[in-house]
């Protein structure tokens, strides 16, 4: 059930491909994913339970291998625990993965380059990443490191949380009522078609070899932005520099 994935080409480490002939970066829905059921666990938690929890990922994600095409890396706040979880499961077979703790990782800046980093680093030329909750200003920069998809569920989620996601603010419509009277299914879509009109955008840019501009752009959005920018520049400029075009 593996689905092929290849890089065309890239822009930094962020890298424009196919998964099945479907190009990425792209909104990965999960009707469309066989995901392989896994031990989910909060992001800071006791070492002892984050062991647990990737071992039976792993036995989970073998049990399955045979009728799901993406696994998940658990692990918790634990590099290396990562890092295991992710050697294991392309033993196993699997080359789509998604991250887990996504939201928890998007308010720790310094964890979030770490890793998505380290991940990368480790990971078989073959392997795709797909982050599993974002806000839509953080989605250049996770493309910049190298991510290679978004989950569309994030949508959904806000929407029950009254926020509007656009490409540069999230709103609270309680206190922004930019919208009156919007049911929860229609601020679903409007957060859909927004994350839809981001990755146009990135693809945009990844063809113009120019999206490093948009990551400076939206990294003034918000704290956390601007802060996994600058420790992105401080702890792996070697890493952003490997793939960079020099002009």
């Amino acid at each position: 059930m593996i689905k092929k994935f290849e890089i065309k080409s890239h822009d930094g480490p962020g890298r424009v491909g196919k998964v099945d002939g479907e190009l990425t970066p792209k909104i990965f829905y999960k009707k469309d994913l066989k995901i392989a059921p896994s031990e989910g666990s909060a992001y800071n938690i006791d070492r002892e339970i984050a062991e647990f929890n990737v071992k039976e990922t792993l036995r989970l994600a073998e049990e399955n291998v045979d009728t799901c095409d993406v696994a998940v890396i658990q692990g918790s706040k634990y590099i290396d625990l990562r890092v295991e979880c992710l050697k294991q499961l392309e033993k196993i077979g699997y080359n789509g993965f998604l991250i887990a703790n996504g939201d928890s990782l998007l308010t720790n800046s310094r964890d979030l380059v770490e890793l998505v980093i380290t991940l990368k680093k480790e990971a078989k030329k073959s392997s795709y990443f797909i982050f599993s909750f974002t806000e839509l200003s953080f989605m250049p920069i996770l493309t910049y490191m190298g991510i290679d998809g978004f989950l569309a569920d994030s949508a959904n989620y806000y929407s029950h949380l009254n926020v509007l996601q656009t490409p540069t603010k999230a709103y609270d419509l309680n206190t922004y009522p930019i919208y009156e009277n919007i049911t929860q299914e229609e601020l679903e879509k409007k957060n859909i078609e927004n994350m839809e009109f981001v990755i146009k955008e990135i693809h945009a840019h990844m063809k113009n070899r120019s999206l490093r501009n948009l990551v400076e752009e939206r990294s003034g959005t918000t704290p956390q932005n601007i802060s996994t920018l600058k420790i992105l520049d401080r702890t792996s400029m070697d890493y952003l520099l490997e793939f960079t075009q020099l002009f």
